[in-house]
């Protein structure tokens, strides 16, 4: 619930995880940590920066014990830890304190450990394909059968993209596609693909091309690498369907790929930047490892007109998609091409969100923004409760 901006309860926290490859080596904090804090405390809101610690000894617990209470006195958390920064049993402690926090103390967690899991899963592309940003074929499986029968149905229609749930750069994110295409089928379901089908995969961390038949590959994403799925030059293990959150999402293949992604930066409702990532010629990777270029767009920058007016029209409806009851404070939505549309303009197919510890290094003048925001979650005036 929301809280008078008053003097006993205007306490927002930004909290880090101590250490980290994401801290400037000076301060011991990430660049954007405290340009965040003092805007917050310009807007006249207390604020402190506090690092969640690794809990390998007995100091260390007694350190995040600590934090806890002044945690519970706060109004609100922003929560600026990185991904793979603490072990995964001290951030499943440190998550576990997050949704108390949201869910029975009162304080405004920015974002949430579930939203994060919501929006960052590969299944959220499956909860938007009905949006003007989504894919209406988009499929996700959970266990080995699902796999084996919608994926055998899907690469025998068309090229797909297979996504991996875990990972990061593009590991496991496969672009699958016959090796003779004269052998797809006209019409979705027409055709099953038989288990010697070969297949062309391309990964997209390092863009690297590799020949498997359609069952080794299958064995591979199920049980990585083993006899029946042969010898693999990827650096991923495979194993896509093991574990907590383990999941393969099955998406069309959009051949403008190669020609980049743009990513939207919000803050709250409010997109402050577009970066158009275009990879190295003839690749389809968008990441800075596989040598992709970045250049940045102001909001209303002509070229992403089109792509601006239908996120603006979807926006109200993805956060009740992910059932999310808050729009994230710092988030990112990275589109792709799709083909032109009967107007000749650019159509564009969301490919991934992220809420998790979204960095604005490189946009710090909209550190006042991301404050206000805050605090406007936050607190209301008092003619309004």
């Amino acid at each position: 619930a929301t809280r008078p901006l008053d003097e006993e309860t205007q306490v927002v926290i930004v909290l880090e995880a101590a250490g980290g490859t994401d801290k400037d080596p000076s301060s011991g904090h990430r660049r954007d940590t405290i340009p965040i804090r003092n805007a917050l405390l310009n807007q006249g809101c207390l604020s402190q920066v506090l690092q969640y610690q690794e809990e390998d000894s007995d100091e260390a617990r007694a350190h995040n014990d600590d934090m806890r209470s002044k945690l519970l006195e706060s109004s609100a958390v922003v929560v600026r830890v990185n991904p793979g920064t603490l072990s995964v049993s001290t951030q499943a402690k440190l998550d576990a304190l997050l949704m108390e926090l949201h869910e029975e103390c009162g304080v405004l967690v920015m974002s949430p450990p579930d939203a994060m899991q919501r929006m960052g899963a590969k299944d959220a592309l499956c909860k938007i394909k009905h949006l003007a940003c989504g894919l209406e074929d988009t499929a996700a499986y959970y266990n080995a059968d699902e796999f084996r029968a919608g994926f055998c149905k899907s690469i025998a229609f068309q090229p797909r993209v297979l996504k991996q749930n875990r990972g990061s750069q593009g590991e496991g994110i496969w672009i699958c596609r016959l090796e003779n295409e004269d052998d797809y089928c006209a019409t979705f379901g027409d055709k099953i693909a038989p288990l010697d089908t070969p297949l062309v995969l391309s990964e997209a961390n390092d863009n690297h091309t590799e020949r498997h038949t359609l069952g080794e590959f299958l064995e591979f994403c199920i049980n990585g690498r083993t006899e029946q799925s042969g010898e693999w030059f990827s650096l991923g293990h495979g194993r896509y369907l093991e574990g907590e959150n383990g999941m393969l999402v099955d998406q069309r293949f959009l051949p403008r790929i190669s020609e980049g992604e743009i990513r939207c930066l919000m803050v709250g409702e409010n997109l402050i930047n577009i970066v158009h990532k275009k990879p190295s010629d003839g690749n389809f990777s968008a990441t800075l490892q596989s040598g992709a270029k970045y250049t940045s767009y102001a909001p209303d920058a002509p070229e992403f007109a089109n792509l601006v007016t239908n996120f603006e029209r979807d926006l109200p409806h993805m956060m009740n998609a992910f059932g999310i009851d808050n729009v994230p404070l710092l988030w990112t939505a990275d589109y792709i091409l799709g083909p032109k549309d009967e107007c000749g303009l650019d159509t564009y197919v969301i490919g991934e969100f992220n809420c998790s510890c979204v960095g604005i290094t490189q946009n710090l003048e909209h550190s006042d923004l991301v404050a206000q925001t805050a605090i406007a979650n936050v607190f209301m005036s008092e003619d309004q409760l």
